[in-house]
């Protein structure tokens, strides 16, 4: 016993002396999701913390790839230093507050963290000359990662299965903090841990030739092929119907062709070292007819997706997916006609298109989205005859069909940065006012509701609305928290946790009760309280003709145990499809007051 916790803290200080920056990059990761998950959305810690946990997560892949880098080229010291400072330079590229933080860094942030994981893979294999132990490089770190999910998950569980034990055996009464706090431990560094733990010292043992595994040949052929044959006759036959038919493809077959194509390049690469083995000619087979089945698939993928460009304009998603097939075609012609071809490139290749998707000025995947956009908004106004001398004429007749593709225009350029080429259009002062004020606050319901009281001569079509809506808003942002003692920012749907002289309030208005919305308070996971049919009762005393109520005060109280909570509301509105049976609520800016009952 004593030998094998010997071995286990000298293989731990090993990896801690081989892989600091990576080890660091984990443990800051998991102090920031710590932190992150114990701060409220609306608190102005919690954008901090978000960027901090992400640009050190990403620092553990980055640090590793620079790690692989350094054990080929050396200049270990120089390389992290501009890791380091690439991972400062991304966390000031993000804003500082939730308003700002739209999709588009959700974007930023999701292909940065492919490119990531890509360079992980071929990092150290820049110089040509490396090419043969390229596959054993991936194929080890792919074994390690499985590892590592399955060693990390059940580490995780047994820990917080002895804890949980400890609490209840002997009434520590642990706060149930304790448990996220170490899932999220153990899912970072735990895990970070393990994984450099299975890849002993680096790129020397990574690359190392060994056999090949039983497990990954199983895999490929007895359920990656399989499933590949599955998509790929239910594709054909797709295509053939839309032969038959001459009608345009579906959007969703995009996603069908590239998770075909995904797959497909996946078990290409688990059995590439098999194609040198005569007895096995299925891997022959298989990896000389994959990229011919691929030609009429990405055809059918350019047709998609230019039937969506064509009617809709670029956003960042049509664009990703325009660039994917552009990226599968390249591959196809790499691999069809080039006798020598390495699987180096499809990796590399996919980090370029990715690179190019972020930074390249003007073709970049949000200057294309934007520049569409803004002439899609325009084609809209012209055809429907609403622009005069370049301003829109909000009196001329317009269908609510029509008025609902122009808010959807102007929120996706709002969250753009593109505020004065959407003012520019407007010349009534008023109107021009109340949108710069929305779009400075920028809640997209706010836009809207703006845009379509805005025009006076909406033409009503039975049958065309959907959706019915009520919004309540205060006449001041001024809340009167006299004798209220404490005061809470309301997370929007989310779950909040907070502690008052040792009662713990819940705070839930994510999870829904029968399908209908739900805001509820529970004190000590024993009593509770659901406001939304107070709300219900607040919107039926003010149900206008034109929908929205100016109220001085957007209020519902009750009693909760000893407490009295009362939650304020800024604005607030109730929806519902005539479909369905169920009304929605959305609401942003309250605050719940909190007092003892004396």
């Amino acid at each position: 016993m004593k030998i094998k916790l010997l071995e286990i803290t000298g293989k731990a200080r090993e990896v801690i002396l081989r892989y600091p920056m990576v080890l660091l990059m984990a443990l800051l990761g998991s102090a920031g999701a710590i932190c992150l998950y114990e701060t409220n959305y609306s608190e102005p810690g919690f954008i901090a913390y978000s960027k901090f946990t992400m640009c050190s997560c990403l620092g553990i892949s980055l640090m590793f790839a620079l790690k692989m880098l350094s054990q080929r080229i050396g200049k270990s010291y120089i390389l992290e230093s501009a890791g380091i400072i690439f991972l400062v330079g991304f966390y000031f590229i993000f804003p500082d507050n939730n308003r700002d933080f739209t999709e588009v860094y959700q974007y930023i942030i999701i292909v940065t963290f492919l490119l990531s994981h890509l360079f992980v893979s071929f990092a150290a294999f820049l110089n040509r000359n490396k090419e043969p132990n390229f596959w054993q490089y991936n194929k080890n770190l792919f074994v390690n990662t499985v590892l590592t999910i399955i060693f990390t998950g059940v580490l995780t569980g047994g820990i917080e299965l002895a804890v949980l034990a400890v609490d209840k055996l002997f009434d520590f009464k642990f706060s149930e903090r304790i448990y996220l706090d170490l899932f999220f431990f153990m899912a970072i560094s735990g895990s970070c841990l393990n994984f450099l733990i299975f890849n002993e010292n680096g790129l020397p043992y990574l690359e190392k030739d060994s056999q090949y595994p039983v497990v990954l040949k199983f895999f490929t052929q007895f359920i990656l092929i399989p499933l590949l044959l599955i998509y790929v006759i239910i594709l054909y036959f797709y295509a053939f119907k839309i032969l038959i038919n001459w009608e345009l493809p579906r959007g969703w077959v995009s996603y069908l062709v590239l998770a075909y194509s995904i797959v497909g390049i996946l078990a290409l690469l688990l059995v590439h070292p098999l194609k040198a083995d005569h007895t096995k000619s299925w891997v022959k087979a298989f990896s000389r007819l994959f990229f011919y089945t691929i030609i009429p698939l990405v055809i059918l993928l350019f047709v998609a997706i230019f039937t969506r460009i064509l009617e809709y304009g670029y956003t960042e998603p049509r664009y990703f997916v325009l660039l994917l097939a552009v990226w599968l075609t390249g591959l196809v012609v790499y691999f069809v006609f080039n006798k020598k071809a390495s699987i180096r490139f499809i990796p590399v290749s996919l980090f370029v298109a990715g690179t190019f998707s972020l930074v390249f000025p003007y073709l970049n995947a949000f200057s294309v989205a934007k520049r569409s956009q803004k002439t899609e908004l325009i084609k809209i106004l012209n055809n429907n005859h609403l622009l005069s001398q370049g301003k829109i004429d909000f009196n001329k007749k317009v269908s609510e069909q029509t008025i609902n593709k122009i808010t959807s225009q102007f929120v996706f350029l709002a969250e753009r940065k593109e505020k004065d080429f959407l003012l520019n259009l407007i010349s009534d002062a008023k109107i021009k006012n109340k949108l710069t004020e929305d779009f400075q606050q920028f809640y997209f319901w706010n836009i809207n509701n703006s845009l379509k009281n805005a025009f006076v001569n909406v033409e009503k079509k039975p049958g065309t609305s959907d959706y019915k809506q009520i919004i309540l808003e205060s006449e001041t942002d001024i809340m009167n928290i006299q004798d209220y003692q404490y005061m809470i920012r309301l997370q929007t749907y989310a779950k909040q946790f907070k502690e008052i002289n040792g009662d713990t309030f819940t705070i839930d208005n994510q999870t829904k009760i029968n399908g209908s919305d739900a805001l509820r308070i529970i004190l000590n996971s024993k009593e509770e309280i659901d406001f939304i049919p107070a709300i219900h009762k607040l919107f039926q005393k003010n149900t206008t003709a034109e929908g929205i109520a100016k109220l001085k005060e957007i209020s519902v109280e009750n009693n909760l145990g000893k407490y009295h909570i009362k939650i304020i509301f800024r604005d607030i509105s109730k929806g519902k499809y005539s479909y369905s049976i169920h009304e929605n609520f959305y609401y942003n800016d309250a605050v719940i007051l909190i007092r003892e009952n004396k």
